[in-house]
């Protein structure tokens, strides 16, 4: 079994961080309750230097925030898009990005929920038990425009679905009864500061 993949492709290996980082610069990441977190993002049509530039920004500041996906509402950009750097359960790498996500329906016969730790960005700190399905297929495109199929299970699996999610206007939170959502904004006050002390001092040691 190959322990890396890239854009859904085996290969023998890939430099950590990915390649598209050393390209990159540090973008802010939007916060829970911001607008552009909120709405349905809108489809990319145009590819090109602009959209390879984001990708490549998007991957840093994923690092430099110690994630394993970002979409680009979470840097502010309101276009349906994701990267990701994610192990599965079996500890195999995925790697890459996907432009206009979708994600594939499961039938029952053919989804096994798991309730198990998730986090995100956005909500910075908090983690809270979520649960979502143990297999994920998502279908868009990659920079260039040509049509990509990702395939996940377990904790990439969650990913997927956690980064889609995202593109169509969703957090986390939103899965949430209140009283979980509740416990999870507390966690976000007693520990918003150690995260972001932790990021800025990522992003100086980048500059430095």
């Amino acid at each position: 079994m190959p322990r890396v993949f890239v854009q859904g492709s085996p290969v023998d290996s890939y430099p950590r961080p990915a390649p598209e980082a050393r390209r990159g610069s540090v973008r802010r990441v939007t916060e829970v309750g911001e607008e552009v977190l909120h709405r349905p993002s809108r489809d990319v049509t145009e590819f090109g230097p602009d959209l390879a530039a984001l990708i490549d920004d998007m991957f840093l500041t994923m690092y430099v925030a110690e994630g394993a996906g970002l979409a680009a509402n979470q840097v502010g950009v309101d276009l349906r898009l994701f990267v990701y750097d994610c192990p599965d359960d079996d500890g195999v790498r995925h790697v890459g990005h996907i432009v206009n996500p979708v994600l594939d329906p499961l039938t029952p016969a053919g989804r096994r929920l798991i309730d198990e730790g998730e986090g995100c960005l956005s909500v910075p700190g908090a983690v809270m038990d979520v649960p979502r399905p143990d297999r994920a297929v998502v279908r868009g495109l990659d920079k260039d425009g040509n049509a990509l199929v990702i395939e996940g299970t377990g904790y990439f699996a969650r990913c997927l679905a956690h980064e889609t999610d995202h593109v169509n206007g969703q957090v986390y939170l939103d899965r949430l009864s209140k009283r979980d959502r509740k416990e999870a904004l507390r966690q976000v006050t007693d520990r918003r500061d150690e995260v972001f002390a932790r990021r800025a001092a990522k992003t100086a040691a980048l500059s430095g």
